[in-house]
This record gives structure tokens, sequence and C-alpha cells, in this order.
């Protein structure tokens, strides 16, 4: 599904206070009177794609023109990703193009309902639309687009090429970016291994294991606070179970108490179930306490203060400290540290032996580039040729007999990412001139058929959805006329084109003609542009032939412009 331009409204640019245009798919002409606005549509479709802003367009009155276009498009091509990309909303395949400009000069832009700065209009315009009016001759005029277009339009023959190209390309940026990182690095690289060698060997003479650090602290609070330690399980296991050494018999120990509550419930536990588990649950809790003290006895004869031990202890934790406040939060950090710092050390201790490939490779890669690129430059040299021929064919069956259309390939100073090849489209008008850039070789009239030409030979090459051209008739008549109409038709057969004329010829060949009417103060409203049907479109032939819509003679000859354009498209 190739995109188009379904619908254009314009409101307050120049003549024009409002009106709505339907476009067809095919080949559309707008015609009307002199002065009755026909420009001003290509001003708005020029607008809508990021064309310049000139406050003097907007319509006296006016606080602002406004120009709105629907475009059908593919809900799943790139057109839509972009704009969904950017924001905005591609609804049923339809999308929502805005632009106005102020009366003061202030611009602004929505996408799909999303406001964006202007210049992302004319981004998305470069695979939407080509304008070619008397001041916007933008597409084709760039340099990349050219060159672009150039390789198209050789076809088959250049893919692959190019593609190993930009392959070789890619990898020669990738292979030079770390050569420079490499050797203009060299001195901070050479100072960043000495700090992980010196690193490493910390680590390696500490030794450390994952943990260490958190058992040292518990060994060392228990050697601390040996003496503490052993005096309370000592207390506690006397008043667990009693000193056999006291004479004192005064306080009882917990064991003999829980002994004695035992015996006492055990007599009458036959009574009631109550008592019997509160019974055996003083047993449980009699046991319990026996063992709690057996262990508090092992624990007290076990423990004891090892000031030598304590020394080692604390020596040790001073240096696993030291590592980890340099290199992680605890031993097993300090340990993963040590990991990364030594395959760090790895790829910086075999830098040399790395410049050393890269280079070689460096230079292997240079050699093909220059092999990739001369082939790039043989084939665009025999398409260029081609293709001068052709452009300069089509131009003489456009009333410029004498102007010839070369393509000129020049020598970057470098490898780009498609080659070294410099292109450029330049004409002479005439033998003695020589050839100059497009802009600057052909007068305004000339250039929309230049670039009429241009696109009739690049059509299926160079595809774009649509096409737009005013004045592309300027300056001819007759039997040249009649060939505009038809490389017209002929483009309309793949893509939207709309063309705004003044010739019956031209707009003969349209599959829609729609004309642009003043109301009786000098505007264009609303109603004022009509799509004709097949009388219509006679009596605005006849118009344009002989200045009367109602000549006989006139009728008669646009009938007859109708009839053979029909003949010619089919």
């Amino acid at each position: 599904m190739r995109p188009r331009v379904e619908e254009v409204r314009i409101q307050g640019l120049g003549v024009i206070d409002e009106a709505v245009l339907a476009l067809s798919p095919g080949f559309t002409v707008v015609t009307g009177e002199t002065g009755a606005g026909k420009t001003m549509v290509v001003t708005g479709l020029g607008l809508l794609f990021g064309g310049r802003a000139d406050p003097a367009r907007v319509r006296p009155g006016s606080d602002k023109a406004t120009v709105e276009g629907t475009l059908v498009v593919d809900p799943r091509g790139r057109v839509a990703q972009q704009v969904e990309d950017l924001g905005g909303v591609v609804e049923e395949g339809e999308l929502i193009v805005s632009r106005t400009v102020s009366a003061e000069g202030r611009s602004r832009a929505w996408l799909g309902g999303r406001g964006v700065p202007v210049g992302t209009l004319t981004y998305l315009a470069d695979d939407l639309v080509a304008v070619h009016g008397q001041m916007d001759q933008q597409r084709l005029l760039q340099p990349g687009r050219q060159r672009a277009a150039l390789d198209r339009y050789a076809g088959d023959e250049l893919v692959k090429p190019l593609r190993a190209y930009e392959q070789a390309y890619k990898r020669h940026r990738e292979v030079a970016e770390q050569l420079a990182e490499l050797t203009t690095r060299a001195r901070e690289r050479s100072q960043e291994a000495d700090l992980l060698r010196f690193g490493l060997e910390e680590v390696e003479k500490a030794d450390p294991k994952p943990g260490e650090d958190v058992g040292l602290l518990e060994e060392e609070e228990r050697l601390s606070h040996a003496d503490a330690l052993r005096t309370a399980a000592e207390t506690a296991h006397t008043a667990l179970l009693g000193d056999p050494m006291s004479t004192e018999q005064a306080v009882q120990d917990a064991v003999s108490l829980v002994g004695q509550a035992r015996a006492a419930v055990d007599a009458v536990r036959d009574f009631d179930p109550v008592l019997a588990g509160l019974a055996d649950r003083l047993a449980e809790a009699g046991y319990l306490i026996s063992d709690v003290a057996t262990e508090l006895a092992g624990y007290a004869e076990a423990i004891e203060a090892d000031p030598a031990r304590l020394a080692a202890v604390q020596e040790r934790r001073a240096v696993l400290t030291h590592l980890v406040r340099k290199y992680g939060e605890d031993t097993g950090a300090v340990l993963d540290w040590a990991g990364r710092a030594a395959r760090r050390l790895a790829e910086l201790e075999g830098d040399d032996d790395r410049i050393g490939d890269l280079t070689r490779e460096q230079e292997e890669l240079t050699g093909r580039l220059a092999e990739l690129a001369a082939e790039l430059t043989r084939i665009r040299r025999a398409a260029a040729e081609r293709f001068g021929r052709a452009v300069t064919e089509e131009l003489t069956a456009l009333a410029m007999p004498h102007a010839r259309v070369v393509v000129e390939i020049g020598r970057a100073a470098d490898f780009g990412p498609q080659g070294v090849d410099e292109v450029e489209l330049r004409m002479s008008p005439h033998p003695a001139s020589p050839p100059l850039p497009l802009n600057k070789g052909a007068s305004g009239g000339e250039l929309s058929r230049v670039m009429l030409a241009i696109e009739v030979v690049f059509a299926g090459a160079d595809p774009v959805p649509t096409f737009v051209f005013d004045e592309v008739d300027a300056g001819v008549g007759g039997k040249a006329a009649v060939e505009i109409g038809r490389r017209l038709a002929h483009l309309a057969r793949t893509a939207q084109v709309i063309v705004v004329t003044h010739l019956p010829q031209v707009a003969a060949f349209a599959d829609q003609h729609l004309v642009v009417e003043k109301a009786d103060d000098g505007s264009v409203v609303r109603s004022g542009v009509v799509a004709l049907d097949r009388d219509g479109r006679i009596r605005e032939l006849s118009r344009m032939l002989a200045g009367l819509e109602d000549s006989e003679l006139g009728r008669a000859h646009a009938e007859e412009l109708l009839a053979a354009a029909a003949a010619a498209k089919g």
C-alpha cells in the first residue's frame, strides 16, 4: 500500500479564504483563471510537508494560515511507525498532518495529533512527497538524494558490491576507533594497569576467604569478653542446677523447684485431664532446664581467655578491613573485585598485541574498501551515462532540445558510508554553456521541466508516493505540452501526481480535474474548488483553449484533446 494525500484543507492562505481539495490516487490537475489561487494549492502542500513559512502569504485580515492534510498510509508501514515513534496516532490507516503560520511569522506543526518541530515534517516528507514549485525544487537538489537516487537507478548490479562495501566500511570504522582508543590513551591505560596490579598483589598477599571477616569479628568478640562469658555461664548453671560444692541450702535451684511442682501435681493428676497435661509439661520443663544447665557447664569449662589468639585475630581483621575499605563491602566483594581486575589487567597487558593485530586488519580493510569503492565508481559512472542520455532525451521532447543533463561524479577526500563518490546532477541549457548545478543552470520554469524529466526517468528506481508540480509547463505549448501531459500520466501509473497547469493539453491527460474559482469578492471560499465531471472538463478546457466556456469550436477542440489523451494513456 503506497501512501497518498487524500484531502487537503487550506484556510487563510493568499487569496484562499477556505478551500477543500479531495485528491484522487492518480493524476490530478488544478486549473483556474489567472489569480484564482492555483499556486496557493502548491504553496499549501509545500507548507504541509515542512516548506518555508512566509508570513506574507497569510491572507489579509486573517491572523494565521492553516493547512491540514489527510494522508492514507499503511498502518504497519514505515511512515506509520515513524509517526508512532514520535507519539502521534495513525487511525485506521489515516494520518492527519497540520501546519499553521501566523501573520507574525510563527510556525507550528502537528503530526498525528502530536505537536512536532517543523523539521520533522521535512524529514517525513522525504518518504512521502516531492514538491516541484517555482520556489521549492526540494528533493533532487539535495546531493545525498542525488547519490541515493542514482544508486537505485543503477539497479541490481550495484546492490551486492554496495552491501559488501557497507559491511567493510562499518568494520573499518570499528577498528579505527579501537586503535585510536588504544594509542591515544596509552598513558591512562598504563596507569590503570599499575593500579590494578598493585591491588591484586595486596589481595593475593592477604589471601582473604569468603565470609572470613564475619567469622573473625565473632571470634574477637568472644575472646575479648571471655571472663564475662564464663562467669555468666557459671552463674546461670548454678541457678538452674545448684552448686554441689556449696553448703547453703537456703536458695533452691530451678531444677529442684520444678521437681517439687511436678510432684505436687502428679499426686492428683488422675482426677483431672487438664491437670495431667500440665504435669506432663512440667516434666518437659525439668528435662529442658537440666539439659541447658549441662550445656552451660560445658560452655564455661571450654571458654578461656587467650591473649595471643586475640591479638592474632585483631591483626588479621585489620588487614581485611584495609582491603574492604579499598575494594569492596566485605571479603566476598573484595574477591569479586579481584576477579574483575585480573581480567581487565590481562586485557590491558595484551594491548600491544591487539594494536598489532588491529593495525594489520585496518590495512587489509583499507585495501578492500579501495577495491569495492572502485567497483562502485565504475557502476555509478556507467549508470550516470545512461541516466544523462535518458533525461536529455526527455528534455528534447519537453521543448528543451538544446539542454543536456549530465551526472558529475567526483571523489571525496576519504571513504564514506557509501563509497568515495560525490554525485551531482548538472545541466547545460545550450551546447555552448558548461554544465552547472541544476539550481543554477535552469530558470524556474525550465527547472520544473528538468525535474519532470528526472522524475520520469527515476520512476520505479527512486519511488516517491506523491509528486507536486507547479509551472511545469511554463513557456511551452503545442506538441511539447502534449508530451508533458503524456509524461505526467506515465508518472501517475506508479505515484500520485498533482499538477497546477494553465495548458489544456496537460489537463486533458488527468484522471481528476479540479478547478479553482474565485467568489465575487475575489477570494476562494469553501465551494470554490470543484471536481469536474466530463462535461465540466470540456467547458473548462474550452475556456483554457479559447477563453470562452461555450465556444462550439473550443468544445470540439476540448473533446478532441480528451479523446487523444485517453487514447495515448490507453
